[in-house]
């Protein structure tokens, strides 16, 4: 009986050519089902940036410097899209949150509590904006006076709470509802006040800055990258993390994690930048240079109406009305993981939205009865946004970074570059404000 031949040693050809399995390794397969299921960590943060305090510093922008400031909404939507990015990826790579990781690195109770401090001061500002959206809203829309508007619009927090009471999900839903309702909105503002689609052109990509106009664009800077959003991506995409069963280990999963959150990023932040650009536009339009005095945006409803029609006017303040709610609920969820993380202690929802809205009707309510502009109020708060920006900007930048931190995920060389260049620019335009000013 002759023996069975011998059994080569030879290990068999390899399937695919390491290139080919590296490049599918680092560029794994996207469906449109996968980019689905993971939407929603960059259109919750997304709506900070269609946010009441946009629409008064892109309308203040337009209505008074025409289309010469497009070009710094489009560089304030590239920041945003920048810092948002690596927020997100920071809760991928580590499993934790920026105030988490923060709160790892100072250590000392008092550091911390600082820290803290002007975390807390930060989305306070933020939602003194958002409050100040839906009280101009309900002005407007339904002719509430100011003063008992500004009551009512702080009872948003039980519709806020019903909806963030642990069903993240149905949250994601409900703002993609909200963009849709923004986006759709401002696209018709535009087909009805017709803009010069040169000037847009030109001054996309023509930047001009002076003393007289360093405060808007500071402003429009403050008003699009948003300290609480920078917290709260990381915090978002480190729960999905943990809602999908994706381990420390699972580098796999963890990549095309990744690639889903880049995809979603730049998708929907282009969204963002496209509505922001179109409220100015439509400032722009509008209201140079006849009514470049627009100083409130119950002032701008008023004289759409006229020009354009009362269902002009009654979209642009149903755009506002959802913007004011959904940025809301963004600065709601932004707070409490900043307090979760940095304190590590967990607050009743309700108390937290209570104190935050107690915070803000007070000033409002003096600012209304002074007769201070509540459009000069949000525009204001947008700046002082801008100043806080580095608060949570510079960790970010540090963390994501370091290897220790991020291990295989670590920034390429050429991303931290970007990221160090766009820190500079804020950080220079701050100063350049403040030398202005003084």
């Amino acid at each position: 009986m002759s023996s069975p031949p011998a059994r080569s040693l030879k290990p068999p050809e390899p399937t695919q050519k390491p290139e080919v399995a590296e490049h599918q390794k680092n560029n794994p397969h996207i469906s449109f089902r996968d980019f689905f299921t993971y939407l929603g960590p960059t259109l919750i943060v997304s709506l900070a940036y269609v946010d009441p305090g946009n629409f008064g510093t892109d309308i203040a922008g337009g209505a008074q410097y025409n289309y010469d400031l497009i070009w710094a909404v489009w560089m304030a939507s590239v920041f945003a899209m920048v810092l948002q990015y690596l927020s997100g990826k920071l809760g991928i790579a580590t499993g934790y949150s920026l105030p988490q990781l923060i709160r790892g690195s100072l250590k000392s109770r008092s550091r911390i509590i600082s820290y803290w401090l002007g975390a807390e001061i930060a989305i306070a500002a933020t939602d003194l904006a958002e409050y100040l959206g839906t009280v101009i809203a309900l002005n407007i829309l339904f002719g509430i006076p100011l003063i008992y508007a500004s009551i009512l619009g702080a009872l948003d927090v039980i519709i806020l709470l019903a909806l963030t009471s642990n069903r993240l999900r149905v949250v994601e839903y409900f703002f993609m509802v909200f963009v849709s309702v923004i986006a759709i909105g401002f696209l018709y503002e535009l087909l009805i006040v017709g803009p010069n689609v040169h000037e847009i052109a030109i001054h996309s990509i023509s930047p001009s800055i002076s003393s007289g106009t360093v405060l808007v664009v500071v402003g429009i800077v403050g008003a699009t990258v948003m300290p609480h959003a920078l917290w709260l991506h990381s915090s978002l995409t480190s729960a999905k993390l943990t809602r999908w069963g994706i381990k420390e280990s699972d580098h796999a999963p963890k990549r095309k994690m990744l690639a889903l959150h880049l995809r979603e990023n730049i998708a929907i932040l282009t969204v963002a930048g496209c509505v922001n650009v179109a409220i100015l536009v439509m400032a722009a339009a509008a209201f140079f240079p006849k009514y470049s005095n627009v100083q409130q945006i119950s002032d701008a409803f008023k004289v759409l109406k006229p020009l354009f029609g009362p269902l002009a006017a009654t979209i642009f303040a149903l755009t506002l009305l959802a913007s004011g709610i959904a940025s809301s609920v963004v600065g709601t969820l932004a707070g409490q993981e900043v307090m979760t993380g940095l304190l590590g202690i967990k607050v009743n929802p309700y108390l937290r939205r209570v104190i935050t809205r107690v915070i803000n009707v007070f000033p409002t309510t003096a600012c209304i009865l002074l007769g201070i502009s509540p459009l000069a109020l949000l525009f204001y708060s947008q700046v002082f946004l801008s100043i806080l920006i580095p608060l949570p900007m510079i960790p970010l930048i540090w963390y994501t970074a370091k290897k220790k931190t991020m291990g295989p995920y670590v920034n390429r060389h050429i991303t931290t570059i970007v990221a160090l260049a766009v820190g500079g620019v804020i950080i220079a335009l701050n100063i350049a404000l403040i030398y202005t000013t003084l």
